[in-house]
This record gives structure tokens, C-alpha cells and sequence, in this order.
């Protein structure tokens, strides 16, 4: 059987999926939950990622995924990737964490035409709790579970990559308190009155297999696989403020940055020629790693840091020294603000 296609757009909105391989537990501990979050929010920061709805449950995690630009892909292989290495040290294991490939729905992202699924998606993560019996109802409030978005919706404060916006939007909720206290209190209810089960309509929206929108969305994702040369169009991104760059072209303006305020070009703007692992290149290729979605190749060739696995080593060495977080808090510093 081939694989479901990818459709991988600007703009795009996906509910994401991955499950433990074999249906194992895969968030036994703390840590392991603590491990996956940390790996979210660095993905967030080097791809412009944002979340609106998560929830991370025994044996597989919920995401309701923005995609500012079109890099779904190189994401979620970091996201994967590094908390599976990570994992099985953690627990001296070896193999596959997740089972097969992790599935990825696009959503429709054009709430005023379409609100219903985007709601669908966020109830549908917010609510799997319930329907594990892990929290509401008799089992007390649902924003009890701690590995969801939902106590950030209570609280309105959450981690930078973690929006609440659109979701309130959806649900036609007032952007403040009282809107967030409202939709809290709806998911309350639901967790109370059906042990949080969706509707029928909303369930047939979910199996609907490769998409979640109407025919007008549908044809626009049809649209991608006979136009592979052309990027769906869109009407913009829901934020009003103009977007900043995570990939290559941004990378560059950092570097140039970077080796100016840090002193490794000469008088004609040519890299100075120092050891692979001098603390300057190596604090100016992790901020860049945090910051954009360029891999260790590329900051290997630009910096002259050797082979990319080099890259690697020296950034997880250079977590441990005093000097080079001294030098990426003030390169970080340096930085333009994002709006």
C-alpha cells in the first residue's frame, strides 16, 4: 500500500499523531512527558511552529500544529528523532519508540468559512483525558491533567509557542479571560455529561481519513498533488505580524551577525581561520540551531566546524561550559526582536 502523501504548505494547519510501537507506554515517567515538551519547544523556536491544542497520554500524543512555513517534515523528523534517542537512554532501551510513521491531517485553517473543524480537533485533544478515564467527571476536573494544553487555557499563561487565539476564535469566545474561562467550563461540562465523547458528526469528521475541511479544502490539497510546483493559496497566516524566516536565508543574516559581533572575520569579512571548536563558532551555531530549522551539515560547511557530526558533539559539549552559555546569552542578545 503507498504511503499517504505529505502535503506540506505554508500556513498549514494539521492535527498530529504519533503512537508508541506496538502500543507500548512511551510517557511512563515525569521526565519522559518533561523530554517530550522540552523537544516541542525547541522545534517550535527553530521552525517558527505554533501550538494551539496538545496533549501527551500513556501510549501516544495529540497535536493541533501551525505551520508558518512549509517545514512540517524536517520538524517532526528533529522532534522524533531526538526524544526517541533520548528515550532509550532514558530507559536503556533500544529500537523504534513510535510506531510507523506519525500521521498528519491537514486541517482547514479558514475558521470564519469553516469553524467546525478546527473546534472538532481541539475538543477532540483537550477531551482525550476523559475518554481514558484519567479526568473528569468522577474522576475530577478535566483541567486536572497535567500533560495538556487545557490548564494553560485556564491559567492564560503558557509556554511562547502555545497559542490560544485561534482556538477561542473557532468557539466565537472573547480573546481575555472571560473567554478562556468559558471554553474551559464547556470542556468541563463535557467531560461531566458524556465521559467526554464527541458527536456523532464530529466523529465522522475525524475518520474522514486524509483531511479535515469542506470540498472547497479538499480540492485546494488535490490542487497540491497535480500543481507540485505551486504552493496552495492561501490568505495569510492568522497572525497580522509579518512572519520571520527559519530556514536557510535567515541562518545567513545570523551568521553574518554572529561572526561580526563576535570577531571571526578579518578586516575583508572572511572567516578567521580557528580550531572547529573555538567557543565563539560553537555558541554562534547553537543559537542559530535554536533559533532556525538548518542542520548540522550546513553549520559545519558555513563555520568551518569539520564533519556534521562534529556539529553535534560540540554543542551538546558546549551545554556543560560556562563560557559558551555566557556567549550564546549575549549573542541571543543581540538578536532583532521577533514582532
Amino acid at each position: 500500500m503507498a504511503r499517504p502523501l505529505r502535503f506540506v504548505y505554508p500556513g498549514a494547519v494539521y492535527h498530529i499523531m504519533a503512537r508508541g510501537d506496538g502500543g507500548k507506554p512511551i510517557f511512563i515517567e515525569k521526565e519522559d512527558h518533561l523530554l517530550f515538551l522540552h523537544g516541542l519547544s525547541r522545534v517550535c523556536g527553530s521552525h517558527g511552529w505554533r501550538i494551539h491544542a496538545w496533549v501527551l497520554m500513556g501510549n501516544h500524543f495529540h497535536l493541533l500544529l501551525e505551520t508558518p512555513e512549509a517545514n512540517l517534515v524536517s520538524g517532526m523528523r528533529q522532534l522524533l528523532g531526538s526524544f526517541g534517542q533520548a528515550w532509550n537512554r532514558r530507559h536503556k532501551r533500544r529500537g523504534h519508540v513510535f510506531q510507523g510513521r506519525y500521521k498528519s491531517i491537514p486541517v482547514t485553517g479558514e475558521q470564519a468559512s469553516d469553524p467546525f473543524q478546527f473546534r472538532v480537533v481541539a475538543d477532540y485533544i483537550h477531551l482525550n483525558p476523559a475518554r481514558a478515564g484519567l479526568a473528569g467527571g468522577a474522576n475530577g476536573k478535566l483541567v486536572s491533567y497535567e500533560w495538556s494544553s487545557l490548564p494553560a487555557y485556564q491559567r492564560g499563561k503558557g509556554p511562547t509557542w502555545l497559542l490560544f487565539d485561534r482556538v477561542l476564535a473557532a468557539f466565537e469566545l472573547a480573546q481575555d479571560g472571560r473567554g478562556r474561562r468559558a471554553y474551559v467550563e464547556y470542556l468541563e461540562k463535557r467531560g461531566r455529561d458524556n465521559d467526554g465523547n464527541l458527536s456523532d458528526a464530529a466523529m465522522a469528521a475525524l475518520r474522514n481519513g486524509w483531511y479535515l475541511g469542506d470540498e472547497t479544502f479538499r480540492d485546494q490539497l488535490l490542487g497540491l498533488v497535480k500543481k507540485s510546483s505551486k504552493l496552495l493559496m492561501r490568505k495569510g497566516s492568522h497572525a497580522a505580524a509579518p512572519l520571520k524566516g527559519h530556514g536557510e536565508g535567515e541562518a545567513e543574516k545570523m551568521v553574518l551577525l554572529g561572526l561580526d559581533k563576535l570577531g571571526l572575520v578579518d578586516a575583508s569579512g572572511r572567516l578567521i581561520q580557528t580550531r572547529k571548536g573555538e567557543p565563539r563558532k560553537v555558541a554562534l551555531a547553537t543559537v542559530i540551531k535554536a533559533h532556525t530549522s538548518v542542520g548540522n551539515e550546513w553549520l559545519a560547511q558555513r563555520l568551518d566546524m569539520g564533519h556534521n557530526r562534529s556539529v553535534s558533539r560540540l554543542i551538546r559539549q558546549g551545554n556543560d561550559s560556562k563560557e559558551i552559555r555566557k556567549l550564546c546569552s549575549e549573542f541571543s542578545k543581540m538578536l532583532p526582536c521577533e514582532d
